[in-house]
């Protein structure tokens, strides 16, 4: 009997971010750039979480929570506080090799929901605890059709 998943990298806790990650634009704001507009940015985009990049380096990370917590809740001035204020320096990154179970691992540790991807020291793109629920999700779908299909296999065959 024929077992479609037995290659490691079908293997859901060994696919790679290379595998993984989706095409899609990096949403970024600067160390200066005001609190409000990387909110609006934020709400046009329908994000959550932004990269801080100074020359094309990360350099923090922003999330809505920050914004929340470190200004609306501190009352502070949107238009008047600066990212660096606020953002998070101490980034935890993955690389394009780390496999989904090492993003899951590294969020879990860490207690974060967005991971930057880095490669050759620049930001490729963000994988978020909703990106990697999505590929199990898919994943698992894949699975049992590809049982069931084996099952009715089995049972056309014996009958």
């Amino acid at each position: 009997m024929d077992h479609p998943l037995r290659r490691p990298e079908e293997i859901l806790a060994y696919r790679s971010m290379k595998q993984m990650l989706k095409p899609r634009a990096l949403w970024s704001v600067g160390p200066t750039d005001s609190i409000l507009s990387a909110v609006q940015i934020m709400a046009e985009k329908n994000i959550g979480f932004l990269v801080v990049l100074e020359n094309g380096k990360i350099v923090g990370v922003l999330s809505e929570r920050d914004c929340i917590r470190r200004v609306v809740l501190a009352r502070k001035y949107p238009e008047v506080t600066l990212v660096m204020d606020v953002m998070v320096r101490d980034v935890v990154t993955t690389n394009l090799e780390s496999t989904f179970a090492d993003c899951l691992r590294l969020m879990h540790t860490h207690g974060i929901r967005h991971l930057p991807v880095v490669d050759n020291e620049k930001t490729v793109g963000v994988i978020s605890v909703r990106d990697l629920l999505r590929e199990a999700v898919e994943h698992h779908t894949k699975v049992i059709s590809e049982l069931e299909r084996e099952r009715m296999t089995m049972l056309t065959s014996t009958a």
